[in-house]
């Protein structure tokens, strides 16, 4: 009975994301046009109505989170189940001006989400191709680091189709802790955002309820980067709910 009625609640929300996303890209556009900060509010407010909308199938979004410190960077890593990861962290974590590292793919044909990978300050890589992947990621480091930005990862690399966390790729992390000397690890664990897609793309689930933990923040100096990569895994996979 849930999935009937998934199929027309999903028409609506597929419509109204297509209107929002085009909707917002001159608004994106002029935001880049201003300034780099101008940008970011403006995908700030992007993303908070991308959360809001999904209301339109009865999933609600919710955080717990400690108090972060701004104006320092960031590496926030965390386990990967949907889509929908990507809104929460956008909005609720706005202060620490997230940035992604995302597949080629999505840099072209997809309004407000392409100009933002492209214009925003993310960095997009080529997954088949492991030499420029690990320059690219080396490179947005460095530029993340200096603005006093945070790099998010996904280490898993791909998404989770039923909620069990898949084991970590290190490659990228290593790069980020590597050329983000300082930054503070930022660990989170997402639950139920895959029953947004349980049924493929289309329906989506519906009434779900997307959790997101942020961990306390952990300090990278003086400890060996395995040793900070295996802790934070541990983090991230010990408050998965299956």
């Amino acid at each position: 009975m849930k999935k009937i009625v998934a199929y027309p609640l999903s028409f609506c929300f597929y419509f109204l994301f297509g209107l929002v996303l085009c909707f917002f890209h001159p608004i994106l556009w002029v935001g880049y046009k201003i300034s780099p900060n101008s940008l970011d509010r403006c995908v700030s407010v992007l993303n908070l109505f991308l959360i809001r909308l999904l209301l339109v199938l009865g999933i609600r979004v919710s955080i717990e989170k400690p108090s972060l410190e701004k104006n320092r960077p960031y590496i926030i890593v965390a386990n990967h189940q949907s889509t929908f990861d990507i809104p929460p962290i956008l909005w609720f974590l706005r202060d620490l001006h997230p940035k992604f590292i995302s597949k080629k793919e999505l840099g072209k044909g997809i309004p407000s989400v392409s100009f933002n990978l492209r214009y925003g300050g993310s960095v997009l890589i080529d997954r088949k191709d492991s030499i420029q992947s690990i320059k690219a990621i080396r490179n947005f480091a460095v530029a993340t680091y200096s603005k006093g930005h945070s790099a998010v990862i996904f280490p898993e690399g791909t998404r989770s189709k039923n909620g069990r966390a898949k084991s970590f790729r290190p490659s990228g992390l290593k790069v980020l802790l590597k050329h983000m000397p300082n930054a503070l690890v930022l660990p989170i664990t997402i639950n139920h955002s895959w029953k947004t897609m349980q049924y493929g793309s289309f329906p989506m689930g519906i009434c779900a309820h997307i959790q997101l933990k942020v961990h306390a923040p952990v300090a990278t100096k003086d400890i060996a980067v395995n040793e900070v990569i295996e802790a934070v895994e541990k983090t991230i996979k010990g408050s998965i709910v299956a």
